[in-house]
């Protein structure tokens, strides 16, 4: 088992905690404050609702959380640690020489969003192993990690922590040289001091440039990012054609980036106050729910077009194993029901049952050998007709399966019964009798299967009838 330790048991440890634990890792937390327990578990709860929505497989049985009473329990024998402290150097140099008393072979990823690696390793015995390791809120969905070797780093140790955390299903960005804030957090300081200007100067309220930002370039952002946005409105001249149109701009005093207002009290007042009128109805909790469902929504949308954010979670998801065609019935499907199935009443909508019943038997295909080369030969199963009986509400969030079994296979003929379930008690949502012919994709008319195919798909079915019987 793949065990490891985090230390600092905060918003962000927590996170951290949450993205191992739900990938199959064993992880100990160390944290001497006495609400950490309750405070990883709140945030605990909340990534076991959200991060399985974003896969269209079923997440590794999750680890085992143990919270050690030291520092040096915590962190003996893992194979990775990630300190999120506090941002103070002593302190993160008083937590490294614990560490390295205990454990001196791991990868030590620091959290810190302002500190650079050659100071944290700063007098340190093993500092070659520490390197920054910056995640974003929350960790356990959103999957950049900034990762900043820095001089001085034991390369095959920070490699060796890429390939863990791309394990876990995140994106370490690895920054060559190492400077304040690292990359994203340069570019977020600069959106903040000039938002603080905005309230300052009342030219805008804390909801009219959260508006902004959501409903305009932040869209953009999520999925293209800063330069390729350019590139696109710089037109058919593209980025040359952008920056010579908008470059003298820059020249403009539109902003006050190299400036920074004082935050007074009647400042600080004024933003709070313009905060609380803006979201101050939601608790944390429920923000946090908000949040988390907005960003499941838009990373399965973009894994349904293979880019940025759901290219990534679609490349872990092949990693995930997939369910058990050899049992009797089979398994086809095993999954979570995520937020974007679900519709005005609260239910998964019936236009995405048809959706899990065509991947299991998609699955079914796999397991006969009618395959992702078997359709890019020309060949396939189409379905022409489905009987779907609704049987109980299933709800986002909900841990399911399907069972397959072949009721018939001869010729060009296949019929399966499928069977949803749910994991907690076995209920059954619903069933699919559903008839399928066998099709060239070249001449778009039925025909038979490949003798191969014909001949693992008979003693499959054999095999369910056997069972059946």
């Amino acid at each position: 088992m793949k065990t490891a330790a985090i230390i600092g048991g905060g918003v962000i440890g927590g996170g951290w905690a949450a993205r191992f634990l739900l990938n199959g890792w064993d992880v100990s937390v160390f944290d001497p404050d006495p609400e950490a327990k309750r405070k990883i578990a709140e945030v605990l709860a909340q990534a076991r609702w959200a991060l399985p929505m974003l896969y269209d497989r079923a997440l590794p049985a999750e680890g085992r959380l143990i919270f050690a009473a030291t520092l040096e329990e915590a962190v003996t024998g893992v194979d990775y640690i990630q300190e999120s402290v506090p941002e103070r150097i002593d302190l993160k140099h008083q937590v490294y020489a614990q560490i390295a008393a205990a454990n001196s072979d791991a990868p030590l990823g620091s959290s810190t969003s302002g500190f650079k690696p050659s100071e944290l390793r700063d007098g340190m015995p093993t500092g070659g192993r520490i390197f920054v390791a910056h995640p974003f809120n929350p960790v356990y969905l959103l999957p950049l990690i900034e990762v900043v070797p820095g001089d001085g780093a034991n390369e095959d140790v920070v490699a060796r922590a890429r390939n863990i955390l791309s394990s876990v299903g995140l994106y370490p960005l690895e920054i060559k040289k190492e400077i304040d804030a690292h990359i994203a957090d340069r570019f977020l300081e600069a959106v903040w001091r000039e938002a603080l200007w905005l309230v300052k100067d009342g030219i805008a309220t804390t909801e009219e440039i959260d508006n902004a930002i959501r409903y305009g370039f932040g869209l953009r952002w999520a999925q293209m990012g800063l330069f390729e946005t350019y590139r696109i409105a710089g037109g058919e001249g593209g980025m040359a054609h952008f920056i010579a149109q908008f470059g003298p701009c820059l020249e403009w005093p539109w902003t006050k980036l190299m400036d920074v207002p004082e935050l007074t009290d009647e400042l600080i007042q004024k933003i709070g106050d313009q905060s609380d009128a803006q979201s101050g109805h939601l608790s944390i909790r429920e923000l946090e729910r908000l949040r988390d469902t907005n960003l499941i929504a838009m990373m399965r949308a973009l894994k349904a077009r293979g880019n940025a954010a759901g290219a990534l979670i679609a490349d872990h998801e092949e990693t995930l194993p997939r369910p058990d065609t050899r049992a009797v019935p089979m398994i086809t499907i095993r999954r979570v029901i995520p937020i974007d199935w679900t519709d005005y009443n609260g239910h998964m909508n019936e236009s995405r049952y048809g959706q899990v019943y065509s991947d299991a038997a998609d699955e079914t295909m796999v397991a006969f050998g009618a395959d992702a080369d078997y359709v890019a030969a020309g060949l396939s199963y189409f379905t022409v007709e489905n009987t779907i009986k609704y049987l109980v509400e299933a709800h986002a969030g909900d841990a399911c399966h399907v069972t397959t079994r072949i009721l018939l296979a001869e010729g060009k003929k296949l019929k399966l019964f499928h069977e949803m379930r749910r994991d907690a008690d076995g209920e059954v949502y619903s069933t699919c009798t559903q008839f399928l012919l066998h099709v060239s994709l070249v001449t778009r008319k039925t025909c038979p299967p490949r003798s191969d195919v014909a001949e693992k798909l008979a003693n499959l079915a054999a095999t369910h009838a056997e069972g059946a019987s």
